[in-house]
């Protein structure tokens, strides 16, 4: 009996800490930002996956539009693929940050190769745009303690989720809305994708038109559309700056 309850607590804990490594609102790892006290009326949209040709820049237009500056987590070798895309970006007036050079699972990588994936896509970015911003979000939401500590002796902030379209799979706009509206509370960072990690150029236009309604339902409604270092109440910080003065 008393192996039956220790193998039965120790599959609990296991159960518990995958949980918590790929959860986008779980805290157990360390601390992660994923949106502000409810109530509020802003709202941060977040691409993944991008650049992306020609759906990053058919977002690009569709949030100029509506005067909605958004958070764009690039994937290295992307960049170094289209940096003009990532000054576009940046033109705009959005937030770029960093997603790695490849978008691996960080969960089971080592301290080494996890050191190497942030510093290959700072590297890219760089070269594209120059100075960016510190904000660093992990392919999957996979994490454990080590992948967070080490983001951060590096000078990235972690960034996840609490809300997603579930768009890298969607059958049709309405799914991605429904996705969405279904979970919107106020305060919250949502997850879309302007691409694809496995390969560039994947079709993204679902994402592009339900953006188009999300925004026009949400500004009518009295939300406001804000970009990440916004919606946490601080400039954009770059990482360079961060590890100098510490944070």
């Amino acid at each position: 009996m008393l192996g039956y309850l220790i193998g039965t607590a120790a599959a609990t804990a296991a159960s518990a800490a995958g949980y918590q490594s790929i959860a986008p609102t779980g805290q157990g790892f360390g601390r992660t930002f994923i949106g502000v006290s409810r109530p509020s009326k802003q709202l941060a949209l977040t691409y993944d996956d991008g650049p992306n040709d020609p759906y990053t820049l058919r977002l690009l237009e569709v949030l100029a539009r509506h005067n909605v500056r958004a958070t764009f987590f690039l994937i290295g070798r992307f960049v170094q693929q289209r940096p003009d895309i990532a000054r576009e970006l940046v033109k705009a007036g959005h937030v770029i940050g960093n997603h790695t050079v490849n978008h691996p699972l960080l969960t089971f990588k080592s301290s080494k190769q996890l050191r190497t994936q942030l510093t290959g896509c700072e590297r890219a970015l760089t070269d594209a745009v120059g100075e960016h911003s510190n904000l660093f979000r992990p392919p999957f939401g996979g994490r454990r303690p080590v992948v967070l500590r080490i983001a951060r002796e590096m000078g990235f902030e972690p960034i996840m989720w609490n809300v997603t379209g579930y768009d890298w799979h969607a059958p049709s706009v309405e799914h991605i809305e429904k996705k969405v509206t279904s979970k919107i509370q106020g305060g919250d960072v949502i997850l879309l994708h302007d691409g694809w990690h496995r390969v560039f150029g994947a079709d993204r236009s679902y994402t592009v038109t339900a953006t188009d309604r999300l925004i026009s339902r949400y500004k009518t409604e009295g939300y406001e559309f804000v970009t990440i270092p916004e919606m946490m109440g601080k400039a954009v910080v770059s990482r360079q700056s961060s590890v100098v003065s510490g944070q």
